[in-house]
């Protein structure tokens, strides 16, 4: 059986409880479930990437008939491979 979780006053009190104890005291994790937080604005990173100009010319020619940047239609095809990546595994 789990323990039960404390009230807490604040974050403060919640952030150095959990720094301290092991959180599968308290929740089963086999019965989570994965959510997305949606409505959030993702922290990002800015990286360089190489790619052949043949490849950046249609990915571009792609994000042109979808009406949408080229850099948001790469950010679309990563977003569904890591998915699905993740999701057959």
């Amino acid at each position: 059986m789990s323990k039960q979780i404390p009230e807490f006053k604040n974050e403060d009190e919640e952030r150095e409880f959990w720094a301290t104890h092991d959180s599968t005291e308290y929740l089963n994790w086999n019965r989570a479930e994965r959510i997305t937080f949606s409505n959030l604005k993702p922290s990002v990173k800015k990286i360089s990437l190489r790619l052949p100009e043949s490849m950046l010319e249609e990915l571009k020619l792609l994000a042109n008939k979808r009406d949408v940047p080229y850099q948001s239609l790469l950010k679309i095809f990563l977003a569904e491979r890591i998915e699905k990546e993740l999701g057959a595994h």
